[in-house]
């Protein structure tokens, strides 16, 4: 069973289109430890899981796990259980699919199964590795469990999941979090979002993706939003553009030549997979690769 990392946040902030994501958010988390991320939808808790988890990468500030900062080092170390949007469940498939799908190697065997097992019994899930229940028969703490036995398959030393708390009564989210805690004592690494955290070691988010004051502040005034950036005004209205008449282009002369055809930009390589710059929405998984590649036409293309 591989131990917990620590994960060390400074200063760590991801600004989108509209505004800041998160800002200046502080965080150490130790080995074995559990952490909450608390805050309202909309507070950018499930875009620092991301980033926590190297799934995202931030626009400035520090972050560490296992001591490695590159994303797709983070990534080895860590593991995403269910977060919303981003790696949901398929609801047509079994628990059985799910397990086979996640498992290592190429062959169902015995000892595929054992650490299956293993993996159900420490999420708190009480089904067998080769249950055939679909997902969309599944309650929704049923669903969060196997997020987490799907995640421990994986070995990681971080597990990060989003959500805990929603669409369950107190006394399964009680249940939950007790499971969590579980895993903690047993070395993992754990930091788990919510709107409402019962643990001492908690980080809230609040605003716009902004870390929460420690003590309330009254609004002096109205609220002053950023000057744009001024492409309206300086843009020329469509009624002071001047369209040439059709008599005022000159008449052709001879045979048109054909117009050149470029050759296509090749775009940079994206490299890793973590996106970067912008919060996209919770159901935005990442940057994908695209395909730049193409062909000028040919000779007989252009004629």
């Amino acid at each position: 069973m591989p131990g917990g990392v620590t994960v060390h946040a400074a200063g760590l902030s991801l600004e989108g289109g509209h505004g800041p994501v998160y800002r200046d958010v502080g965080l150490d988390a130790p080995a074995g430890s559990l952490t909450a991320l608390a805050g309202q939808a909309g507070s950018g808790r499930t875009s620092l899981l991301l980033t926590l988890a190297g799934r995202m990468r931030p626009t400035s500030g520090v972050l560490t796990v296992a001591g490695q900062s590159r994303p797709r080092a983070i990534r080895r170390v860590a593991a995403l259980g269910l977060v919303d949007g981003v790696n949901d469940l398929e609801r047509s498939l079994t628990v059985r699919e799910h397990v086979h799908e996640r498992s290592r190697g190429l062959f169902w065997n015995a000892r595929n199964r054992a650490r299956a097992a293993a993996a159900l019994e420490r999420a708190g899930l009480d089904l067998s590795p080769d249950d055939r229940t679909l997902v969309r028969a599944l309650g929704r703490e049923q669903r969060v469990r196997l997020g987490v036995a799907l995640a421990l398959l994986d070995g990681p030393g971080l597990l990060v999941l989003d959500n805990v708390d929603a669409g369950l009564p107190g006394d399964r989210r009680d249940a939950l979090w007790a499971t969590l805690e579980d895993l903690a004592a047993q070395g993992l690494t754990v930091v788990a979002a919510c709107t409402e955290s019962p643990l001492p070691r908690t980080l809230r988010l609040g605003g716009p993706g902004l870390p929460e004051p420690a003590e309330p502040v009254e609004p002096s005034g109205p609220a002053e939003l950023p000057e744009a950036v001024g492409l309206l005004e300086a843009a020329e209205p469509l009624s002071a553009v001047r369209i040439p008449e059709a008599a005022e282009l000159p008449e052709p002369t001879g045979p048109t030549a054909p117009s050149a055809v470029e050759d296509p930009e090749h775009p940079e390589d994206p490299g890793d997979p973590v996106r970067t710059g912008t919060a996209p929405d919770p159901g935005d998984t990442g940057a994908r690769d695209r395909d730049g590649s193409g062909d000028a036409p040919g000779e007989e293309g252009r004629r």
